[in-house]
């Protein structure tokens, strides 16, 4: 078999969200990344192979934005219909066409080598062109969520639940064992305009009444039905049982459906079983230690962390190991502050100093994991390991020196990427600092102010009628080299990127109403003159950054339209 060789800077396992993100970060920066994934499509739990929602924090304006932001307003503008092969490509091209990306797909990481304490490269099999690629990296990120590098390296790892008596945490068992949340095979339903039959196949299970299936909503007609309680394996082991997990999952998941077809009246005469899941989408299996333990506490006080480059803000939902088995509620929700903080220092290795982690495999109890695990969390963890990468490449840093020597430049250059860090303001450039602002009406204070979205009340934006002018003006004549702006994408949207059901009247998804959609930026030039020196149409992204290369006394950003909105509303305008 053939044996192709690569030399990068960071070197990714796992193409989910978190590896995506982790990917792209470091690549934007400027840096050699090569992402290796062992499934044909990217996404992890979000891809058509699995159908996980993507989910986040709870609470007003608390939506993750970023890289994944960027992601989904880019479905929201090309997939109205919420089309899971048009998903499926837009995570593609997010990786395929970006600069300093090398992509690996249907690659599956099993081996590699050591140099001392460090990775020095790991191996891959690509199925599809029988062919080991062996990948050489000064950094290496695990986003595979198993955790896959960890054996083979020797990263210390915890797996199942701590007792109590560890880290107080009440929502564990009172003494630590083996067990984990289990994984799901998701189903999926359309809704069609005549009857339709469903004959089971024999080896499906029976659920006759829906006593059988207690706590389990399945009310096909309910947005929020989308079956996440088919699930089973983690009374075992989550990683070596998978198979076997899977096939009993199947029986389940046609067993769910032939109950809300055939066992009783449940308004799905006319429903047809659209797709199963035959790649369970998994929640828990090991976990790195890092030089932190975020744990349950952490979580309940805030995670005020003085290293905080990321949020959650999902409740404590730890799911019953037995799954489906277990004849009580599948889950337990227990609220918690947010956003809360996640540190640094739960994404990288505390014994492999060139090793790095995003995802559901970071460095927390159980516990926290609960709260942790969902994926908007773990896409913007990976947008901040590759960022770190990128610091740490750039000054020969290993990931713990860059949290000893660069951790607020790291804080600041993810807020610049608009990851927004709760409790910290970005830095605003020195030329936006010392310009004179003003608007054709309202207050436009706000706009460099360093906090790009509602907070605590605050709006943090100008507000203002359509048509509208803000202008920064100078007392000599500047140089302009760029312009960031971040708009309103509507933090407060509700309809997920990918649907559960496909009802006759699904409703379409769009770019939000709030963005701005057209705009131009106009210069007083060296002539004393205005001239208009960027235009731009069919905007639907949130932050854009804008490359200028021109000298002024004034400039002025004009608002032309939006998606939908009377007024256009702008949280930040920096120049520099």
């Amino acid at each position: 078999m053939q044996k192709v060789y690569h030399k990068v800077d960071l070197c990714v396992v796992g193409g989910g969200l978190s590896g995506m993100c982790a990917a792209i970060a470091a690549a934007r920066r400027g840096i050699k990344v090569l992402l290796m994934h062992d499934r044909p499509v990217l996404g992890g739990n979000a891809s058509s192979e699995i159908r996980m929602w993507i989910c986040g924090a709870h609470g007003d304006n608390n939506r993750e934005t970023g890289i994944l932001e960027e992601i989904e307003l880019e479905n929201r503008y090309r997939n109205p219909n919420r089309n899971y092969s048009i998903w499926d490509s837009i995570l593609y091209e997010k990786i395929a066409f970006e600069e300093n990306i090398t992509m690996l797909l249907n690659c599956s990481c099993n081996d590699l080598e050591m140099d001392g304490d460090r990775i020095r490269s790991i191996k891959g099999w690509q199925l599809t062109t029988q062919t080991w690629h062996i990948v050489e990296a000064k950094l290496f990120a695990d986003c595979s969520g198993d955790s896959i590098l960890a054996p083979l390296s020797g990263a210390e790892f915890r797996m199942g639940r701590e007792g109590y008596d560890e880290f107080k945490e009440d929502i564990q068992p009172e003494k630590p064992d083996n067990k984990t949340m289990g994984m799901s095979c998701l189903i999926q339903a359309r809704e069609t305009n005549s009857p339709q039959e469903f004959i089971p196949p024999t080896w499906a299970n029976k659920y006759l009444t829906d006593d059988d299936l207690p706590h389990r909503g399945h009310d096909i007609h309910h947005w929020s039905t989308n079956f996440w309680w088919i699930e089973l394996g983690g009374a075992g082991h989550s990683i070596y049982d998978t198979e076997k997990v899977r096939h009993e999952l199947l029986k389940v998941a046609f067993g769910v459906w032939d109950h809300i077809k055939n066992r009783g009246d449940h308004g799905a005469e006319n429903w047809t079983l659209d797709w199963v899941g035959f790649l369970p989408g998994k929640r828990e299996s090991r976990r790195y230690i890092g030089d932190h333990i975020l744990t349950q506490g952490d979580i309940e006080a805030g995670g005020k962390f003085h290293d905080i480059i990321a949020y959650g803000g999902w409740t404590l939902d730890d799911h019953h190991p037995g799954g489906i088995e277990y004849l009580g509620p599948p889950n337990i929700h227990k609220k918690v502050p947010s956003p809360f903080g996640i540190p640094y220092r739960s994404l990288y290795s505390k014994n492999i100093p060139n090793l790095l982690f995003a995802g559901r495999n970071i460095s927390v109890s159980h516990a926290a994991l609960s709260a942790t695990r969902v994926m908007g969390t773990c896409a913007t963890l990976g947008q901040a390991v590759g960022t770190a990468s990128y610091i740490a490449i750039r000054d020969s840093l290993s990931p713990r020196g860059v949290y000893e020597k660069r951790i607020e430049e790291l804080k600041q250059k993810l807020m610049d990427d608009d990851s927004y860090i709760p409790f910290n303001i970005r830095d605003v450039p020195k030329l936006t600092k010392g310009a004179r602002l003003t608007a054709s009406t309202g207050d436009p204070e706000p706009l460099r102010n360093g906090l790009d979205r509602p907070i605590g009340g605050n709006e943090n934006s100008w507000r203002a009628p359509i048509g509208s002018f803000a202008k920064y003006s100078f007392d000599k004549i500047e140089s302009i080299k760029g312009m960031r702006f971040i708009f309103d994408s509507d933090l407060n949207r509700e309809i997920h990127n990918v649907p559960c059901s496909y009802p006759l009247d699904a409703k379409k998804v769009s770019v939000p109403k709030t963005i701005i959609k057209d705009f131009r930026i106009e210069a007083k030039m060296e002539d004393a003159n205005w001239k208009v020196v960027y235009n731009k149409k069919g905007n639907y992204q949130r932050l854009v950054n804008i490359d200028l290369d021109i000298k002024a006394y004034a400039i002025k950003f004009i608002s032309e339209s939006t998606w939908g909105e009377k007024t256009a509303n702008v949280f930040s305008w920096d120049i520099s």
